[in-house]
């Protein structure tokens, strides 16, 4: 009984523990995403001659930026 006591209590803390690190590493992956990959992806895109293709996710991105900041 005890055994199975401790199992239960087991997953549940570890659970815990996972969900907490999900969490984490997704707010680490978007301010990754946001702060280096996006500018550096926008100035490949505009060196490589991509200009028409990188204006409107610029726009896209600035929108959404403007939401959210409003929210």
């Amino acid at each position: 009984m005890l055994t199975l006591l401790f199992t239960v209590l087991m997953l549940v803390v570890f659970g815990k523990l996972l969900v907490f690190s999900v969490k984490a590493s997704w707010g680490i992956a978007k301010i990754l995403l946001t702060v280096v990959f996006l500018p550096f992806i926008l100035i490949a895109m505009a060196f490589a001659g991509l200009m028409a293709l990188a204006l409107p996710v610029l726009l896209i991105v600035g929108v959404c930026t403007f939401v959210k900041a409003a929210l």
